[in-house]
């Protein structure tokens, strides 16, 4: 994949994940909290949906793998930030901040891994998109690769 690709995906994956503005909200000090009832209206809560994919369950890390964290972040700074800032300001695609707080686990993974099946036919997806107007690219990220992004994400929602 050449760089433009990745600049492309990169600001498309974070458009997605977090939409199209700053509706951050604290989730506390657990991966878990307000895994309960989503109002994309107000941001509050999470995205009850899994999206497309095959992602059923992710086993989040407690505390944060930090090498993990790490990749991710490398991941990140070749192939997100050209498009996505890690504040919830908007650049390209939306900020990052507080994408942990609006997404499941499992959405995240399904989304960076399956991207265009997504766009198609996940709802949440669909309505990113429609705000946003742009269609991130597949950036053809390996589980591994997806998985490191989603712990580093993490990291910066202020969770360890």
């Amino acid at each position: 994949m050449n760089k433009k690709n990745g600049v492309i995906f990169s600001l498309l994956v974070a458009a997605i994940l977090t939409g199209c503005g700053s509706n951050s909200q604290n989730a506390g000090d657990t991966h878990n909290a307000q895994l309960k009832e989503p109002n994309e209206k107000n941001g509050a809560g999470v995205d009850e949906s899994k999206g497309k994919g095959k992602f059923t369950e992710v086993k989040l890390n407690t505390p944060l793998d930090q090498t993990m964290v790490a990749m991710g972040k490398s991941i990140t700074d070749v192939k997100c930030v050209a498009c996505h800032k890690l504040t919830d300001e908007k650049l390209v695609g939306p900020g990052w901040k507080g994408v942990t707080n609006r997404r499941k686990p499992e959405w995240i993974m399904n989304f960076v891994t399956n991207t265009d099946e997504n766009l198609d036919k996940d709802a949440a997806a669909q309505a990113l998109l429609e705000k946003c107007m742009v269609r991130m690219p597949n950036q053809h990220l390996s589980d591994e690769e997806a998985r490191s992004v989603l712990e580093y994400m993490f990291k910066l929602d202020g969770k360890s």
